[in-house]
């Protein structure tokens, strides 16, 4: 039996969470009741103000609060004013760090996955842990993973954007 992941699993480093939740299940649930599943095969990991890449690398705004906030909070925003991006925000208060969700088994791409599972705004700084619509379960799975430079951070510099913190499940 597949079991919820608390906010203690989502109380590490970034480069410790992304990894780990290949495999997971991201499960959605509707008003209705009906439950919307997903393998996640792909995250990134965005750490600190330090990593240009992140959001909080400009620092604490009204915008990336939620980054310096606990663990296993649900960071979602509008990239390109289009698709909505959904990210948990990892380790300790006050070290802004976070997964971004990249690709499930069957939605490749972050936005195609959100719109799959119905996530916009609305879901932004509510959590994973103790949500009636969204949370991730561990049914034991566990995917060989490869890494990989993280996508379309261009403006972050050739360090930052080439770094290999996008963890992606064998086989994808």
């Amino acid at each position: 039996m597949a079991k919820i992941l608390t906010s203690e699993f989502f109380r590490r480093d970034a480069l410790d969470v992304a990894p780990d939740l290949v495999g997971k299940i991201l499960v959605r649930t509707l008003d209705d009741g009906t439950e919307l599943r997903e393998r996640i095969t792909e995250t990134e990991a965005y750490r600190g103000e330090e990593d240009k890449g992140c959001h909080a690398a400009k620092g604490r705004t009204k915008r990336t609060e939620v980054l310096y906030g606990e663990s296993g909070v649900i960071y979602v925003y509008l990239c390109y004013g289009v698709h909505w991006l959904m990210n948990v925000i990892t380790g300790e208060i006050d070290q802004p760090q976070g997964v971004l969700f990249r690709c499930g088994e069957v939605h490749n791409g972050p936005g195609k996955l959100t719109k799959f599972l119905g996530v916009d705004g609305s879901f932004n700084g509510g959590s994973f842990c103790g949500n009636d619509r969204i949370r991730i379960e561990d049914d034991g799975s566990r995917p060989g993973i490869r890494t990989a430079p993280r996508v379309g951070i261009d403006y972050a510099g050739d360090y930052w954007k080439n770094v290999e913190w996008r963890f992606i499940a064998d086989g994808k």
